[in-house]
């Protein structure tokens, strides 16, 4: 989906800076200048005509299988949509007949189940050798009682699996209020979207015809859901199983009335919450069970809360040149347009450019100005955020208000006045939503609740919304940026990032992998905020990214890094990754040093002709291991930005507030 240009002419050309005076070799300087001007060039090629730039967001299989299911309970699968959608799954079997999660992972169980099946419906047959190996290995992995709670739910609906073999998740939820523990506030926006409408589903246990059966993916077909051994009463877990079959048992002695009129208040939560484009939260899973949570409760495909929530989903196909058709878990064209525009002006575009002052605009356009789910923990703050998508108003995000105030201030704007209002908003909004230990998280304030993480129905990533070492780290930067730096609130972010540096000088990475992410993300944060390159926490940083470096001059780090120490920062180089690392190293004040000449000669060594990069590595995180992204445009704005910011002899942002010395108190 490469957007157009807005066919604007006339811009000044970047700048490039002059060789500085360092012990750098000229030609690597030269390359850096040549691949800069390239990236810029193709950047700059993929700007809608609107202002905004969006990359594909690459996820997994489960998307499109899961699309597949949907039409297929809702009555509406055609054959243009299930051969399209197979042809892309086809294309993603690994040769072990498994799929993976994301590019050169293992294969996992519940992903290669749910593809196995929409392979089915597109009449594959089982006896065909693709087929045949998936379901060997899925026998070989326990079968489908060992897929995960929502891959079991999706088989639930076709009466493949028992929904008295599945979590229960009651609908009286709704009416918990936010003080009590599980109430649906406890759970992050993304878990609370998608648990509201799940509690009508599971209240309604609806099973439609099955169009075939399943028994090759159990181990034994007579005996489908083998019983477990519980978990010891004393433990949570075992807690949390005893909790689940008292639900169980209340499923069966629920009022009538009271379970109606909770069913009722779930569904009016459910379309209170649905975007003016018709999706809801900007995700695909929320809308997958809203939808089907609302059909239920008898709202008819033709009503226009159906039509357009179906139609939404549509938007987030990316049909393929072969044919193929592969869904977007999400879209990112508020994120991907802060970091092109940083980018872009990191790399010497002049600030008063008129696609740097499209673009924007439409940011501009895009700032939230009424209250969200956030404000049940913030009744009293006023609006002011970004979201990630297009339309997501109920959900603005901590970490693209930060950025796209960063991206704002690269902008000579012709309305100053109007820039200045919306980043001041912004910026309140992001104090207003810092947690009490000083740090933020991505959507809500303090949501950090150990119990939404311990249910039996929560089985699947995280569903909770702690404070991150990248968002507070963005937020801090921007604070700077803002003259901020020695404000007392900043101060706190910065004690709480200096107190989560792991032992070997690097930060875990929440939302990109991982600690290459981490501490790409908090070291240029640190030095904006007044900590100078010679801090201890910065040299560590230092050390520990110079004795991660690949031997072919870049870094890369897998996902396996998440459950699996041996992989941190270990993977092949990648575009992204390499950018992460040289943006530290060049806040760090590393610019001369050895490492950050090969990371610089690796990005221009790898540049294709067209000033873009490949990268088929999985760079990005929604859930750390559990789900992975491919954003498609990280390989284009990381590079550029960390390329400009080496010619032009600049470690970070110029913040306001750098030069003032706030985070030397906090050392």
């Amino acid at each position: 989906m490469t957007a157009t240009t807005d066919g604007s002419t006339g811009a000044a050309a970047p700048r490039a800076a002059a060789a500085p005076e360092t012990d750098e070799s000229p030609d690597t300087f030269e390359a850096a200048v040549r691949a800069t001007e390239r990236a810029t060039e193709h950047l700059l090629s993929r700007q809608h005509a609107d202002g905004w730039w969006k990359g594909d967001l690459e996820t997994n299989v489960t998307m499109d299988a899961e699309d597949l299911l949907l039409r297929q309970f809702l009555g509406i699968r055609d054959e243009r949509t299930t051969r399209a959608a197979a042809l892309f799954i086809r294309g993603e079997q690994r040769e072990d007949g498994t799929w993976a999660t994301f590019y050169g992972g293992p294969g996992e169980l519940s992903t290669t189940v749910e593809a196995y099946v929409a392979l089915r419906l597109a009449g594959d047959d089982p006896e065909a050798p693709h087929m045949a190996r998936a379901s060997a290995w899925i026998r070989s992995r326990g079968g489908i009682a060992r897929a995960r709670v929502f891959t079991r739910i999706w088989l639930a609906l076709f009466g493949w699996w028992k929904w008295d073999d599945l979590p229960e998740l009651p609908p009286e939820l709704i009416y918990l209020p936010k003080w009590f523990p599980l109430n649906i506030y406890d759970f992050g926006c993304w878990a609370r979207q998608t648990i509201v409408p799940l509690t009508i589903v599971s209240a309604k246990r609806p099973v439609r015809p099955a169009p075939f059966p399943l028994d090759e993916l159990h181990t034994d077909p007579s005996n489908p859901n083998p019983p477990k051994s519980p978990a010891p009463l004393a433990s949570w877990d075992g807690v949390f199983e005893r909790l689940d079959k008292a639900l169980h048992a209340y499923h069966k002695v629920a009022v009538p009335g009271l379970r109606r009129m909770a069913m009722r208040s779930a569904g009016r939560w459910i379309v209170e919450r649905q975007e003016n484009d018709g999706c809801w939260g900007g995700i695909q899973p929320p809308a997958v069970y809203s939808v089907i949570a609302l059909h239920l409760l008898g709202y008819d495909l033709d009503h226009p809360v159906l039509r357009e929530g179906l139609a939404s989903l549509d938007r987030f196909a990316v049909w393929r040149d072969d044919g193929a058709r592969m869904i977007e878990a999400c879209q990112s064209p508020v994120w991907d347009t802060c970091l092109a525009t940083i980018a872009l002006a990191d790399a010497g575009v002049p600030a008063d450019d008129p696609r740097l002052v499209k673009a924007a605009d439409w940011m501009l356009a895009e700032q939230i100005t009424r209250p969200g789910d956030w404000s049940v923990r913030r009744p009293e703050l006023a609006p002011g955020g970004w979201a990630f998508e297009f339309h997501n108003d109920n959900y603005p995000d901590i970490d693209d208000t930060a950025e796209v105030a960063l991206a704002l201030r690269r902008v000579r704007h012709p309305e100053p006045a109007r820039v200045d209002a919306a980043i001041r908003r912004g910026v309140e909004w992001n104090l207003g939503m810092q947690s009490k230990d000083g740090a933020w998280g991505a959507f809500d304030v303090d949501n950090t609740s150990a119990f939404p993480n311990r249910l039996p129905f929560c089985d699947f990533g995280e569903v909770i919304d702690p404070p991150s070492a990248d968002v507070t780290a963005h937020v801090v930067e921007m604070l700077a940026y803002e003259g901020k730096a020695g404000d007392p609130r900043t101060r706190r972010g910065i004690a709480w990032l200096l107190a989560e540096q792991e032992a070997s000088g690097a930060w875990f990475g929440r939302w990109g992998v991982n600690y290459l992410y981490g501490t790409g993300s908090v070291v240029p944060a640190l030095v904006a905020a007044g900590l100078p390159a010679s801090h201890p926490a910065i040299r560590r940083a230092v050390r520990w990214l110079e004795s991660v470096q690949n031997e072919d001059g870049g870094w890369g780090e897998d996902l396996r890094s998440y459950v699996d120490p041996e992989w941190v920062a270990s993977g092949e180089s990648t575009a992204s990754q390499t950018a992460w690392a040289l943006l530290a190293l060049l806040a760090a004040d590393e610019r001369g040093s050895k490492a950050v000449e090969r990371g610089v000669a690796w990005l221009a060594g790898t540049q294709n002709a067209d000033g873009s990069w490949d990268e088929p590595y999985f760079t990005g995180t929604g859930f750390p291991w559990d789900f992975s992204i491919n954003y498609h445009l990280y390989r284009q704005v990381f590079p550029l930005t960390a390329l400009g910011r080496y010619v032009h002899g600049t470690g970070h942002a110029p913040g306001r507030g750098a030069g003032d010395g706030p985070g030397r108190g906090a050392d």
